[in-house]
């Protein structure tokens, strides 16, 4: 072999090692939610929730689309619970990060506030939030993750009657907000729907500390159930400590959204026989995987929205993968296609027209809950298909 040759293949082989098989690509991902106050939880849910579909796809070598491989990156921004909070985040992921798909917010008053800046731009999102204002044909680039009190109060009430036959009187008590103000309406429909009488219905103050007048003036109407509506857990879980405290003997629940662990974290012994829903299941095989893997990365109170967002967050990427695209209309087309596609919840199935007038509603079946000794146990399993 001439030197010439050898100093060749050297050459050759030297570049080769230097240079990657194939250059990974940049894959912006946006989340918004609440990561101040006191919904803070829900926040670091979801940030914890995305996170976790990205490591789970960066660890598997990346996401190859179009001949490339993508590294997905979270961009994550504070919506501060608040309709502005949401359009400055979204504003901000938008223009300056170009972003086009995007995880939450859960809170209804952000999603209003972000969807004038991500519609016009054709940018994907995948949110939450209970009011029907969320879902509309005018707004084809949203979708909602998760089921909303309108899909989950009027079988959870029908357990209720069934499981407490003695109880008549209702109280609601909810926040003044855009969330709180849908929400107690659709739970007081629900509930005369199902035979009981709303005895009373009051609002309050987000971040209230002191609930005792409140409840006194709840407990002379004799009512049987208190509904906890929407608060936010540092909320819920401060109404049902200060509720057993001043006496009140009858049923605590909350049909407005599922905050179980963290309601026992701030209640402690008071939320004893609380029932609410959940949407996760430990108990399947690929709840214990998804369990697992938060554990392995994260320690506390697990929330109901990590795996949620989890699952919304893996539909985009699905979605990407069999469009082999990172064409927003590309993507979207793929999601009415996927019902083939087993999440975390089952298949993808996308409902709500006769309700929204669009079927951008995420239909999975959710779990009745009641706490047993310091702890959620399952109940009751519901479908909502």
């Amino acid at each position: 072999m001439t030197i010439m040759l050898r100093r060749l293949l050297l050459a050759m082989f030297v570049a080769a090692a230097a240079s990657p098989a194939v250059a990974q690509e940049d894959l912006p991902i946006g989340g918004i939610s609440t990561l101040s106050g006191g919904a803070t939880d829900w926040g670091v849910a979801t940030q914890r929730g995305i996170q976790l579909a990205i490591d789970e796809i960066n660890e598997a070598g990346g996401l190859k689309i179009g001949g490339k491989i993508y590294k997905p990156r979270l961009i994550m921004y504070d919506d501060q619970y608040s309709g502005q909070g949401g359009a400055t985040a979204a504003t901000r992921l938008v223009n300056a990060d170009k972003v086009k798909f995007i995880v939450g917010p859960l809170a209804t008053a952000a999603i209003l506030g972000m969807l004038p800046i991500t519609t016009p731009s054709k940018v994907l999102a995948l949110t939450s939030g209970f009011s029907p204002k969320v879902l509309s044909p005018d707004r084809p680039y949203n979708y909602r993750m998760a089921l909303t009190t309108k899909e989950f109060a009027p079988p959870m009430v029908a357990w209720l009657k069934k499981t407490f036959p003695a109880a008549k009187k209702v109280a609601i008590i909810g926040p003044t907000d855009a969330t709180g103000q849908q929400v107690v309406q659709i739970l007081t429909e629900a509930y005369k729907a199902g035979g009981f009488d709303v005895a009373f219905v009051e609002k309050f103050e987000r971040g209230t500390a002191d609930f005792a007048p409140l409840l006194t003036r709840m407990m002379v109407q004799g009512v049987d159930i208190l509904d906890l509506d929407s608060n936010v857990p540092a909320d819920s879980g401060l109404l049902m400590k200060q509720a057993r405290q001043l006496g009140f003997t009858g049923q605590i629940v909350q049909l407005g959204g599922p905050s179980i662990e963290e309601n026992v974290a701030i209640a402690g012994v008071h939320a004893e026989n609380f029932i609410s829903l959940d949407f996760f299941d430990p108990t399947t095989d690929a709840g214990q995987a998804f369990l697992a893997a938060y554990r392995k990365k994260y320690t506390g109170t697990m929330s109901p929205w990590a795996p949620l967002v989890y699952n919304a967050t893996k539909i985009i990427f699905e979605a990407m993968r069999r469009a082999d695209s990172l064409e927003v209309d590309a993507v979207k087309a793929q999601f009415t296609k996927m019902e083939d596609y087993a999440t975390l919840f089952g298949p993808v199935k996308w409902g709500g027209k006769e309700a929204y007038g669009i079927d951008h509603q995420l239909m999975i079946n959710f779990l009745i809950k009641q706490v047993k000794n310091g702890k959620a146990e399952i109940v009751a399993r519901v479908s909502a298909n």
